[in-house]
């Protein structure tokens, strides 16, 4: 019976937070990363391209951009779900149990206040817009712009092109995040 008297919604909330901040830590570590793959999987693309002088190699760079821009863009909207849920669900719930008077975990919403941000999150935008979608876009351009494309994939690389620009509709669409 003592078990579970030490048990309070408090404390399931606590630890609540504390494992969604170690899986938002875990998630941020996971996107960041995925950059730094994807610039060196394109450079290997390329220069794979450039080293057989088959230019049809150059719509493997989409393939790489569009899986790994995908998952770079989930990661990061899971990265701000969590924050929003501590915001506006789990500071709130504590902060009424608790008594407190103010915000409870602050850093969630004092971070977001920086004069900064704005201009940061645009720059972002636009090295994820530039990795994801231009880089591989550049190389489609480049396929088809070479001697002999073959017409199959021709309609390959117009399909990487539309979902590119899904690819692209969606990281601007959950930039205002």
């Amino acid at each position: 019976m003592a078990a579970t008297e030490d048990v309070t919604e408090s404390k399931l909330l606590l630890a609540e937070y504390d494992r969604i901040k170690e899986e938002q830590k875990t998630r941020i570590g996971f996107r960041d990363n995925l950059l730094y793959f994807t610039l060196a999987a394109s450079t290997a693309v390329l220069a794979i391209t450039v080293q057989s002088g088959r230019a049809q190699l150059l719509l493997a760079a989409p393939v790489v951009c569009l899986v790994l821009g995908w998952t770079y863009l989930v990661n990061d909207e899971k990265i701000s779900a969590v924050g929003y849920y501590i915001r506006d669900q789990l500071g709130p719930r504590l902060a009424e149990l608790s008594g407190a008077h103010g915000t409870v975990f602050g850093w969630e919403i004092y971070h977001r206040d920086d004069a900064s941000r704005t201009t940061r999150k645009r720059l972002q935008t636009a090295v994820d817009l530039f990795t994801y979608v231009a880089l591989p876009m550049i190389c489609v351009t480049a396929f088809w712009c070479s001697p002999a494309v073959p017409p199959l994939l021709v309609i390959v690389s117009l399909a990487q092109t539309v979902a590119l620009a899904v690819l692209g509709w969606q990281f601007l669409r959950y930039a205002e995040r």
